[in-house]
């Protein structure tokens, strides 16, 4: 098995230390696999799309400035 090194704040080790009953490299290993599983769904999902990049921009900022104005009515 590799290892990996990651750095953390630290506030965060402190609030890790409060709990020493974690295997915090677990957590960090299944987040990660958390993670991929979510990226090779997206990937999946992409690969059928006709849209490209600027397409996806273009309706991101659509949204943004939808929820903008939504956000501002409240």
């Amino acid at each position: 098995m590799t290892s990996l090194t990651l750095s953390v704040s630290k506030e965060l080790k402190k609030l890790m230390d409060e709990h020493p009953e974690i295997n915090w490299s677990e957590v960090a290993r299944q987040s990660i696999i958390q993670k991929l599983t979510l990226l090779d769904k997206m990937d999946k999902l992409l690969a059928k799309s006709n849209l490209t990049e600027k397409d996806a921009i273009a309706i991101g900022r659509r949204a943004n400035r939808r929820i903008a104005a939504r956000m501002k009515q409240n």
